[in-house]
């Protein structure tokens, strides 16, 4: 990691933090992952040799940036999908400043909308880290993406178990490889199986 990243990574710490405490109103929190997970998604990358990278909830691109990192190490690609335009303003200027912008395609978009038009078996590792009332109606979407082997990781895991659990049970039922890692908010990883 370049001491240039190394530094805006903890300021966006610092900043997603001050900025959080501020505000209630969850659609205009940054709700980052905390740096143990970042760290986490370093090594699924580059222990899978994930080239081909989607994450869903860019925020202020705080998560992409380490999505990023190790896609460098793979010759992968990021692909991140955000709503919001205030946040998609702001993950573009980090990226830019990280010098990881050409690493990186920001989608400003429904999420609904990417997955749908998104090409079978197209992604190896998803992470994935927005609206979790929305995952169950997803799945398929998301089932689908991946390619066999693939791997994804879902945030808030443990954090938000109540919410989650439909959407694990889903993914289960249908006799994916599944675990859950105790690392920042709560890990849910799920492989498809070849």
């Amino acid at each position: 990691m370049t001491p240039q990243l190394a530094r805006l990574l903890a300021e966006l710490e610092r900043f997603g933090a001050d900025h959080d405490r501020q505000h209630r109103e969850r659609s205009r929190r940054m709700l980052n992952i905390t740096r143990d997970t970042g760290e986490f998604l370093v090594v699924q990358i580059l222990a899978t040799g994930a080239t081909r990278i989607l994450e869903i909830g860019t925020s202020n691109g705080y998560s992409t940036l380490w999505l990023a990192e190790a896609a460098g190490a793979t010759g992968g690609h990021v692909t991140t999908v955000e709503l919001s335009g205030d946040k998609a303003g702001l993950a573009r200027a980090n990226f830019a400043r990280a010098g990881l912008a050409e690493r990186i395609t920001l989608l400003q978009a429904d999420a609904s909308q990417v997955l749908a038009e998104a090409a079978p078996a197209s992604v190896d590792l998803l992470f994935l880290d927005s609206e979790r009332s929305q995952y169950v109606d997803w799945w398929p979407a998301l089932r689908e993406v991946l390619r066999p082997g693939g791997l994804l990781v879902v945030d808030n895991a443990t954090s938000h178990a109540e919410e989650m659990a439909p959407f694990m049970a889903r993914v289960v039922a249908e006799g994916w490889a599944t675990s859950l890692v105790p690392v920042g908010n709560g890990e849910f990883l799920a492989v498809r199986r070849r």
